[in-house]
């Protein structure tokens, strides 16, 4: 698996990063919502420019373009229900992607002790096409791994995008160990910490229910 992170490089894209983390910034959901599509936007720009291309001819009112356009067939799935924000984002830079959804959470057992509950998932074939997969958080990187098994059960992806704003260095490790070379993630930040709860520090928090409110 290939690790980009965006953060490394100066851009407005550290700005929205710093708000959705800041405790003041995000108790206002609708401002922590449009950021995490913001963010969306701009890691659908930069793989952008990793997609297949190919010629088309545009005519103008006086004469014909010759513009090279994005022609690889996407589908932008997301986690539900923090990577909604992202998913339509990455969804605002590729008009005519199709899109996927799955429902995966901690179902918490004895203790501090989890498992990865999937409950649902709808998506289109994904034979010959590019799968972006947006989650806010990647804190273990179970729930992502759990996630892709079940999006690629009936067909794999030519690549896997995973947009993923903010990891933890246990989960980036414990990915590129699971995952091939097909795979990219993407993210901002890489925080070094991960508690015996398996929550990110410094992190943001709950991206669920800081963009929804709290759960019961």
């Amino acid at each position: 698996m290939k690790v980009i992170n965006l953060g490394k490089t100066d851009s407005v894209l550290n700005n929205f990063i710093a708000q959705i983390r800041d405790k003041s910034i995000q108790k206002d959901r609708m401002r922590f919502r449009t950021n995490l599509k913001r963010i969306g936007q701009i890691f659908g720009y930069e793989i952008s420019k990793v997609l297949e291309y190919g010629n088309l001819q545009v005519e103008t009112p006086l004469g014909i373009a010759s513009i090279d356009t994005c022609r690889t067939r996407l589908v932008i799935a997301t986690i539900l229900r923090a990577g909604i924000p992202l998913h339509e984002g990455l969804l605002d830079c590729f008009d005519n992607a199709d899109s996927a959804f799955v429902a995966a959470y901690r179902k918490y057992d004895r203790g501090d002790k989890f498992h990865i509950n999937i409950e649902y998932a709808t998506m289109p074939p994904l034979e010959g096409k590019v799968l972006m997969l947006a989650d806010t958080m990647l804190a273990t990187g179970a729930s992502v791994e759990l996630t892709l098994d079940r999006l690629c059960r009936d067909g794999r992806p030519d690549h896997v995008h995973l947009v993923c704003p903010i990891a933890s260095a246990y989960a980036v490790e414990y990915l590129q160990k699971r995952l091939d070379d097909d795979v990219t993630l993407w993210t901002a930040a890489i925080d070094e910490e991960l508690t015996s709860q398996s929550y990110i520090v410094p992190g943001l928090g709950d991206a669920g229910d800081l963009a929804y409110g709290e759960k019961i």
